[in-house]
């Protein structure tokens, strides 16, 4: 088979899935397309490992590297992204973007207080 084929069809992989990561709101989605990406880079990897006949199979096993750090960063994601919902009752990623409480500004006295409750309660 030519080096040709799966080669475009990653391409296509990757292109799509950086599309859905520049146009999508939601951050699951985001998420998926990443994962896509990734997928496109397998592709390509052992591709080239099969083209080149390596001996050693190196494409091949860093595929499944990538597979495996892929598979942690899905699971710490939408544990970030579950937290986030929980939190904030959106997955908008472009309502995400600010990390500060919609909570009105408290000033300094305030804190201090706060600061000072919490240690009166835990004393």
């Amino acid at each position: 088979m030519h080096l040709v084929y799966p080669a475009v069809l990653a391409a296509l992989l990757f292109c799509t899935g950086l599309y859905g990561v520049l146009a999508r709101r939601n951050a699951i989605l985001v998420l998926m397309s990443v994962e896509l990406m990734l997928n496109a880079v397998n592709l390509n990897l052992v591709a080239f490992d099969v083209w080149l006949r390596d001996e050693l199979h190196a494409g091949q096993a860093l595929t499944l590297f990538t597979i495996a750090i892929a598979a942690a960063e899905i699971g710490i994601g939408l544990a970030i992204v579950l937290q986030v919902h929980r939190n904030r009752g959106t997955a908008d990623v472009d309502r995400l973007r600010d990390l500060r409480d919609d909570a009105p500004d408290a000033g300094p006295d305030t804190e201090r207080t706060d600061r000072e409750e919490k240690a009166e309660a835990a004393a």
